[in-house]
């Protein structure tokens, strides 16, 4: 294990983004999400949770596929080049990276999405652990450990000091490349750290949810579930939840008109709002309550039965702090269990 004091950031920093691009948390217009550093950024990485996790580094809201331009009868296409900069994602917590495993699921699986693929390839996560997880916190439910992430170097910021940890190969990697700047330590702090952690997860208040009947083979009985009829109604289609969400993935492909031809780009969308999926012959999910049923029953039910069991949840919390009605995953969890709706 190896350290550095927290003042040497800056040059750890700039050692990283002299061989490859480096995004971390950065605070813009009050604001904290993972930006690409310069050494005019507000680094931040004692915010807990950044409004938006780091999938954007593999996962971009908004990206070109390829471009089509035609030359008198003849049409070109162009596809749009795939990552080959080697990246780091720094500050990233135990539950986003797990969001990026949820990901892996999706885009890697056969056919494979090549343009996430050669982001996954291209790069590199040191995830920090989590010093003090917040009420909304509730990743453990999950399997999920905020005391130990599970990237390429695990990081722990205790007293002015940052600790690291190689776990992969990519994680050696990265260690050689800034091992000047690095000093070799015991893990007595850490081992204290990890404890205090894992204590304060489990004094939060939904460190205990239950997902007790919530699993890949309860798809007829909670879909057909009359509870739906009620939880659904403060429901506004806003599509905040899907937003900032570290496993969401739904995304449209839109063609648009440009000086120079027509390009095809693809873009976030969200199974919340009436337009997803509209084709010609409209939609097949007509109503908020089908749109609201079909999200939590993705990351509760029908994800589960295709991925070994693995929930699309990793109990972040964002869906919790920022939906306008309150509604969240949480509060689906509880009502099926009769708790509170």
């Amino acid at each position: 294990m190896f350290k550095i004091a927290k003042e040497n950031l800056s040059a750890l920093f700039r050692k990283i983004a002299g061989n490859r691009e480096l995004y971390l948390p950065v605070k813009q217009a009050g604001q904290v999400n993972f930006a690409a550093w310069d050494e005019e950024a507000e680094v931040s990485l004692e915010t807990l949770k950044t409004v938006k996790s780091g999938k954007d580094a593999f996962f971009p809201q908004c990206e070109t596929l390829y471009t089509c331009k035609k030359e008198g009868k003849k049409i070109q296409i162009q596809a749009a080049d795939r990552k080959e900069q080697d990246f780091v994602v720094f500050g990233m917590k135990a539950c986003d990276v797990q969001g990026v495993k949820v990901l892996d699921n999706v885009f890697l699986s056969e056919p494979v999405d090549s343009f996430y693929a050669s982001r996954r390839e291209h790069g590199t996560i040191v995830a920090l652990a989590c010093n003090e997880p917040e009420e909304s916190c509730f990743c453990k439910v999950f399997g999920i450990d905020a005391a130990e992430p599970a990237a390429d170097v695990a990081a722990w910021l205790i007293d002015g000091e940052l600790f690291w940890q190689p776990l992969t190969e990519k994680g050696e990697a990265l260690t050689e490349e800034v091992r000047e700047l690095l000093e070799d330590t015991e893990d007595g702090e850490v081992t204290e750290a990890k404890a205090a952690i894992r204590g304060i997860m489990d004094r939060l208040p939904n460190a205990n949810l239950s997902l007790e009947g919530w699993n890949g083979e309860a798809t007829q009985e909670k879909f057909d579930s009359p509870i739906w009829n009620d939880l659904y109604k403060a429901c506004l289609g806003c599509g905040t939840c899907t937003f900032v969400c570290p496993t969401c993935q739904c995304y449209d492909i839109k063609d648009y008109t440009t000086s120079n031809g027509v390009q095809r780009y693809r873009c976030w969308d969200s199974c919340m709002f009436s337009d997803f999926t509209m084709m010609a012959h409209g939609n097949n999910r007509t109503s908020q309550l089908q749109r609201f049923r079909q999200r939590f029953m993705h990351k509760l039910v029908y994800y589960p039965a295709n991925n070994n069991g693995m929930y699309s949840c990793v109990g972040c919390g964002r869906c919790v702090e920022k939906c306008p009605s309150g509604l969240n995953i949480v509060k689906v969890i509880k009502a099926f269990q009769g708790g509170d709706k």
